[in-house]
């Protein structure tokens, strides 16, 4: 198979989309030359089948040069290219659809997020296959979905791993990442980390993300005037953006992961802290029959930091022995059902049927 792949940013350092470096090294492994059109580049160190075309927004411009360049490079690659693999993206298989049809390509679309828009209902009509992580992550319906899992690199995501042990605070340690945005809902979280600490459980808080735009920056500042008032300055950290290569370390020199969004759609995050074996909590639907028996354990009621204060304190109170083995199960969740090179491969199985 020679392959077209059409993605936001090809960047292993990139705090959010680093991890599709991943992706593009796995897919290069079962074909013959993979082509990437990005719409911005950084640093990557991939494969020599694999070609990466910019259209150029690391060097500054705006929509009507990417576009020129989009349609420049489908067209004068389209001898090197059968089938198209779109990353979340719908915009690209509009632009593109019409002229993949003409040219014979067939069109994939990874796409998992809860929004349903006028540019997912058109890419639908465009797509031969539509690839999704969960029923939650695509609620569109179309005959054309494929629900394969997640893509966790289980060999990084590992707790055989070294970590650096000056990344760990004093006490226990929870983790949370994701974009700094109100969907998030952080103030639930802090609250119960408020509640625990009155109780005098001895912890701290990371919050792992950024606030790019103005809205979020907006958001990230109410959180931290609510830290302050609350006088958990010394308790709850911002820690920013992260490199993609850098996260794995702070999951293995943490204690347990949280996740309070209310996205509706499996994030991956949650999935890469399984696979480090850390206990999780969320109130996420969508994490409902991933977590199966342990559902009731792990799930906590939205918005209800009294509820999520129980849960912690719950996971906290297991004996270590019951913590190791609630760690081997859920990474054993993320092996069989959301394993990055079986993702891979089942969609070039699907690419190739």
């Amino acid at each position: 198979m020679r392959l077209l792949i059409v993605t936001q940013k090809v960047d292993k350092n990139d705090d959010i989309l680093g991890f599709f470096h991943g992706w593009i090294i796995e897919f290069a492994k079962y074909c013959e030359s993979v082509i990437v059109i990005c719409l911005q580049k950084g640093e990557y160190d991939l494969p020599a089948n694999v070609r990466v075309l910019s259209l150029g927004k690391e060097e500054g411009g705006f929509w009507l040069k990417y576009s020129w360049r989009f349609y420049k490079y489908i067209w004068s690659e389209r001898k090197n290219y059968d089938t198209v693999f779109v990353h979340m993206n719908a915009e690209y298989v509009i632009l593109g659809g019409l002229d993949w049809k003409i040219m014979g390509k067939k069109i994939s679309l990874w796409y998992t997020h809860k929004a349903i828009s006028w540019k997912l209902f058109l890419a639908e009509r465009l797509t031969d296959i539509i690839f999704t992580a969960s029923p939650e992550s695509f609620r569109l319906r179309s005959r054309k979905v494929k629900v394969l899992g997640h893509g966790i690199d289980i060999e990084r995501f590992n707790p055989q791993n070294q970590v650096s042990g000056n990344l760990r605070e004093q006490g226990l340690n929870i983790i949370t990442i994701g974009r700094i945005s109100p969907i998030k809902d952080y103030e639930t979280l802090i609250e119960a980390v408020e509640i625990l600490l009155k109780k005098g459980i001895d912890l701290n808080l990371k919050i792992v993300g950024a606030a790019p735009i103005k809205e979020q920056e907006k958001y990230l500042a109410s959180l931290k005037a609510m830290v302050k008032e609350k006088n958990l300055g010394e308790q709850v950290l911002f820690l920013g953006s992260m490199p993609n290569n850098q996260i794995e370390q702070h999951l293995l020199s943490s204690d347990i992961f949280v996740h309070a969004s209310h996205t509706g759609s499996l994030d991956k995050a949650i999935l890469e802290a399984m696979a480090c074996e850390l206990p999780v909590l969320s109130c996420n639907e969508s994490l409902a029959e991933v977590f199966g028996a342990y559902k009731n354990k792990l799930m906590f009621n939205k918005k209800d930091a009294g509820d999520l204060a129980k849960k912690l304190e719950d996971i906290i109170g297991i004996s270590e022995s019951e913590k190791k083995e609630l760690g081997r199960n859920l990474r054993q969740i993320v092996a069989l059902h959301h394993n990055l090179k079986d993702l891979i491969g089942k969609k070039i199985k699907e690419l190739n049927g």
